[in-house]
């Protein structure tokens, strides 16, 4: 009906159902019964065609979960454990697939990676968190009914402080949700994941390139932070090929362990404590497995101990402990991918969020409302916790747009709970049906809302800051 080539439909099965021929036989002869019935039928039908071109100029095609599986490998990840689940399960079998090819030693063909499928996504963010306990730089790949199941390791992982990278390629929920749906439906439950008093740092990448850069870039604040780092994407930019930048990764980088003392410095008796913060960032100093014969065995630290990891019950040290925590949140905030500003061209009292997979429809959305004479400074935001910049910019306007995937406006009550921001300056923009959102519907819907207020034109102010 589009005027495919029959010929490439097959090289793509070919690939698909590699050393599967009575898979890819059926199908060839499934493609070959269907578009004899179209051409008999259907001829006509659709008045559009397809040609070959390749106009691509210098974008790459690829998926985001392949991505972020790349990403990992340039990151320095040798663990990876996981449990099938759509749509993340091939950020693993991407990971594999890499591994395979730049993870194996060439002299002697010992593989340098382990990646265990799980008998479920409890026992997969186990492995993680024991990996990381070990020093190795691990991840998992789930969606939200994995998250559901692991947040009492995530929390274990928090107040421990081991680095755990999780990326969570999201679908549809609550609960099982619809597994070949998109949304942006987990973002309450992984920022505060676990039983209570824990804060996660959440990565929002917006295409697959930003996918390959948040994933290595989580594993570097996993080591930094010594905490869970989240990658949250989600099944349209997972699973779905996107036109965006080709990837670069600067070769002289190093990756980032974090605050580890050396042996030298453990023979020299520095004094850092397990739990003690002694620059004022939160951030403990640590030790790896294998730094020292006797005083660098394990890093492991828990709400029942003193600075210097003595047995404690005492409240004092309890909150010393909680609040470090705090203060190395707030170190997270100047640590993660900063926001992303788009002015308007013209001064104007209203702005926009928006974050993810709504970026592309949100570009085109801020055209179109343009051309209608509605303008929106637009902020993309990058990351959890929120930076001061975030703020200033609510604090800038009169009224903020919150765009995002999602029935409980989730982004929208966290801006307000974190940043103890007036609800009624910020409006919900929700889409939630388990399509992609739309420029479509962004713009009808600001348009609606702003055709509803009652919109006074922009003061001018002057120099006696009297209004002229």
């Amino acid at each position: 009906m589009l005027g495919l080539d029959a010929a490439q439909i097959e090289r793509l099965f070919g690939e698909q159902y590699a050393g599967k021929e009575k898979l890819l036989s059926s199908n060839l002869r499934a493609l070959q019964l269907g578009r004899e019935y179209a051409d008999q039928h259907l001829s006509g039908a659709v008045g559009l065609r397809v040609e070959a071109s390749d106009q691509v100029g210098d974008k790459i095609f690829v998926d985001g979960n392949s991505a972020a599986a790349l990403g990992c490998v340039y990151g320095g990840a040798t663990v990876a454990a996981w449990y099938p689940i759509t749509p993340s399960s091939s950020v693993a079998e991407a990971f594999q697939k890499y591994c395979a090819k730049f993870r194996v030693d060439k002299s002697t063909g010992e593989q340098r990676y382990a990646i265990v499928q799980a008998e479920d996504e409890i026992a997969s963010i186990g492995m993680v968190v024991g990996a990381g306990w070990n020093g190795a730089r691990a991840f998992t790949a789930t969606s939200g009914p994995g998250v559901s199941l692991m947040t009492e390791f995530i929390g274990l992982a928090y107040f421990a402080e081991i680095p755990v990278t999780i990326i969570n390629v999201q679908r549809g929920g609550p609960s099982t949700g619809m597994p070949t749906r998109t949304q942006q439906a987990d973002l309450m439950a992984c920022a505060y994941a676990s039983h209570g008093d824990t804060k996660h740092v959440l990565l929002f990448p917006e295409d697959p390139t930003e996918c390959f850069e948040h994933a290595a870039a989580a594993l570097d604040l996993a080591d930094r932070l010594q905490t869970p780092i989240f990658v949250m994407s989600d099944l349209d930019i997972g699973m779905n090929q996107r036109l965006c930048k080709p990837f670069v990764w600067d070769d002289a980088r190093t990756m980032d362990r974090g605050k580890v003392m050396t042996a030298e410095e453990l023979e020299a008796g520095r004094d850092f404590g397990r739990y003690k913060d002694v620059d004022g960032d939160g951030i403990p100093w640590r030790t790896l497995p294998g730094t020292h014969a006797s005083k660098g065995a394990y890093f492991t630290r828990g709400t029942t101990r003193d600075a210097y990891a003595r047995y404690s019950e005492a409240g004092v040290d309890y909150l010393y402990n909680v609040r470090r925590l705090l203060d190395k949140f707030e170190t997270a905030a100047k640590l993660v991918p900063q926001p992303v500003l788009r002015a308007a061209a013209k001064p104007t009292r209203l702005g926009v969020l928006y974050f993810g997979s709504t970026s592309p429809a949100m570009s085109e959305a801020l055209d179109l409302l343009a051309a209608d004479d509605i303008e929106l400074d637009a902020m993309r935001l990058c990351a959890f916790p929120f930076p001061d910049s975030v703020a200033a910019f609510i604090k800038s306007h009169e009224a903020v747009f919150v765009v995002e995937q999602n029935r409980d406006a989730q982004m929208r009550s966290m801006l307000v709970n974190e940043l103890e921001i007036d609800p009624a300056r910020l409006l919900p923009v929700l889409h939630f049906d388990g399509t992609p959102i739309t420029a479509r519907f962004i713009t009808a819907a600001i348009t609606r809302a702003v055709h509803a207020m009652a919109v006074k034109p922009l003061r001018v102010v002057g120099q006696t800051g009297q209004d002229d």
